[in-house]
């Protein structure tokens, strides 16, 4: 029986960006890893299913274990034919709520969700009351305690700009660990609660928990907000405060250039 070429070339396939929220209590982090349920692993899974052919996902920002998103990047190369509205709601129905598909659409050939991303933007929620929220305790850090918004909103200038992170950031011997930070603001959301939001063009591995961490030791007095800057210059682990807990933080969103994520 003769086959056509088109049948042996296998289907045609196109770009497909998809717009990812989770919820990472129950997973490993984003990146697949054997053994443990991650949230690559996860998707992918779901994604072989309704698609029906192997898939290979690029994301914007690799999220640690714990680690929410709302706004998270995921490109793949998906069956040119394939229905995104269909495929959405197949999706969400096997997924949610742990991992909901916000958006799919297609993408420009060559869209690389991590490689043409312009910036990613992280927000961190603290809860200084003296009394836990149950409902939100799984998505925010009870510090339990006031904190001075002030002198941590004060503790934001010096990170702005291009600067080695090395004293808020683990990362392979030898490797470049200078980022670039457009943007880190404290706000008060009323209820005792307060929110960190940064962004920047690429953070490496636990910068913004190392960030928050030093800068509750500044809300709570331990540190000064003009001590930041001799964190930074010190270049060491040990200068900076701990490591805040993973489930207050957020993958926020991801920017792109104009026209670079969709077709």
């Amino acid at each position: 029986m003769e086959t056509s070429e088109a049948t042996q070339a296998g289907p045609e396939l196109c770009r497909l960006r998809l717009l990812v929220a989770y919820v990472g209590a129950t997973f490993h982090g984003f990146a697949a890893q054997h053994g443990v349920t991650t949230v690559a692993g996860t998707l992918g899974a779901a994604l072989e299913r309704v698609l029906r052919h192997p898939v290979q996902l690029t994301c914007a920002g690799r999220t640690d274990a714990g680690v929410h998103a709302w706004g998270q990047v995921v490109s793949l190369d998906a069956r040119c034919d394939a229905d995104l509205g269909r495929l959405q709601r197949s999706l969400n129905k096997m997924l949610a709520p742990a991992i909901v598909v916000r958006e799919a659409t297609w993408a420009p050939e060559g869209f690389d969700a991590r490689r043409w991303a312009s910036s990613r933007t992280y927000r961190y929620h603290v809860l200084c009351s003296s009394v836990p929220d149950p409902l939100r305790a799984a998505t925010e850090w009870h510090v339990g305690q006031p904190l001075d918004l002030r002198a941590m909103q004060q503790a934001c200038y010096p990170l702005l700009g291009e600067h080695d992170f090395t004293s808020f950031c683990h990362g392979a011997p030898g490797a470049s660990l200078v980022r670039r930070v457009l943007r880190a603001e404290w706000c008060g959301l009323g209820l005792g609660r307060l929110c960190f939001e940064i962004e920047a063009v690429a953070f490496c591995h636990q910068m913004v928990r190392s960030i928050v961490g030093t800068m509750v030791e500044v809300g709570l007095g331990r540190k000064k907000a003009g001590e930041m800057t001799s964190v930074l210059a010190a270049r060491a682990r040990a200068a900076s405060g701990p490591v805040a807990p993973a489930h207050g933080l957020c993958l926020w969103e991801v920017k792109y250039r104009p026209g670079a994520a969709k077709s």
